[in-house]
């Protein structure tokens, strides 16, 4: 009788880790992200540090940078969900080469 209780409090510990290990990595990605575009980087240049399947929005604001990076995650038997994360960075001057 407690077998499929066990099983149930497994899966949701599982996708709740799945969960939060996909944010830790949506968060150094934003960062990246954020920081190759205050340098004034292609967007396409940090997308190799991207997980798979996600979408990236960079707003210029200023003298501001906003990067905000959107992944739908699966989470087994149970209904996906959509994380979301921003990274704000400073735009870096232009050096002038003598």
């Amino acid at each position: 009788m407690a077998l499929p209780g066990v099983v149930v409090l497994l899966l949701i510990f599982l996708a709740g880790w799945s969960a939060s290990a996909a944010k830790v990595r949506l968060t150094d990605a934003a960062g990246l992200a954020a920081r190759a575009a205050a340098r004034g980087e292609p967007e396409s240049t940090g997308r190799g540090a991207m997980p798979p399947g996600v979408t990236i929005s960079v707003q210029r604001d200023g003298d501001l940078v906003r990067v905000t990076v959107r992944q739908r995650v699966g989470l087994g038997p149970l209904p996906s969900i959509t994380l979301r994360e921003e990274a704000v960075a400073l735009v870096e001057p232009e050096s002038e080469d003598p």
